[in-house]
């Protein structure tokens, strides 16, 4: 883990969050939402996230399972950040809300989300073939 926080935030500013990463790899789903928004998420836990300022300017949809929890900033409705369905304690940051993209840009890996319940079991099953390795 690095200690380099990146900052962003929304449109008019009225939002503002920093992420702390290592990682430059993000996913590109084809969900409904996220083909709609056409954001790239960095996906981190909790704890490597943390808003700055504007959180009585959020607005949050829910739907289907109602565990994804999609904020926008109510103000120029901006799509910052999400909790994801797939990872409910963690925060996917849409990295093209980040002030400045690291050196050597961005990795970006699929995840079929139109097929969501059959994507998170192969990504489960690969990451317990990886632990075990």
């Amino acid at each position: 883990m690095t200690d380099d926080w990146r900052e962003g935030g929304c449109h008019c500013g009225a939002v503002r969050f920093r992420v702390r990463s290592a990682s430059n790899t993000v996913v590109s789903c084809n969900c409904s939402m996220c083909t709609k928004r056409a954001d790239l998420q960095l996906i981190v836990s909790s704890g490597d996230f943390e808003v700055l300022h504007g959180e009585s300017d959020f607005a949050v949809y829910q739907f289907n399972t109602g565990v994804a929890r999609h904020t926008f900033c109510r103000v120029c409705g901006i799509h910052p950040f999400n909790t994801p369905r797939s990872n409910p304690d963690g925060v996917a940051v849409n990295v093209r809300c980040l002030d400045h993209a690291p050196e050597g840009g961005w990795t970006v890996e699929t995840f079929d989300g139109k097929n969501w319940e059959q994507s998170i079991e192969r990504l489960h099953a690969s990451q317990a073939i990886g632990d075990s390795a």
